[in-house]
């Protein structure tokens, strides 16, 4: 019984790695999106407010990505 009770508590107590996956991919599907716009067009972003929209995503991917990884790691 009290094997049991060990097991099912540690496997509560570990997290699921896949929230960090998912951002992971739609950062990385993200990366390649502007990489392949920026090589096609000298003028990507044409304005400053893509520019500034492009960034903002990017940052707040690449947090998202770094704050998924430290609470599966927590």
């Amino acid at each position: 019984m009290v094997n049991a009770f060990l097991v099912l508590a540690a496997d509560k107590a570990e997290k699921s790695e896949t929230i960090f996956f998912v951002i992971g991919c739609v950062f990385a599907a993200w990366a390649i999106l502007i990489g392949t716009l920026g090589m096609r067009s000298e003028t990507f972003p044409k304005d400053r407010g893509a520019t500034t929209a492009v960034i903002g995503v990017s940052v707040i991917l690449a947090a998202s990505t770094m704050a998924a990884i430290i609470y599966v790691l927590n």
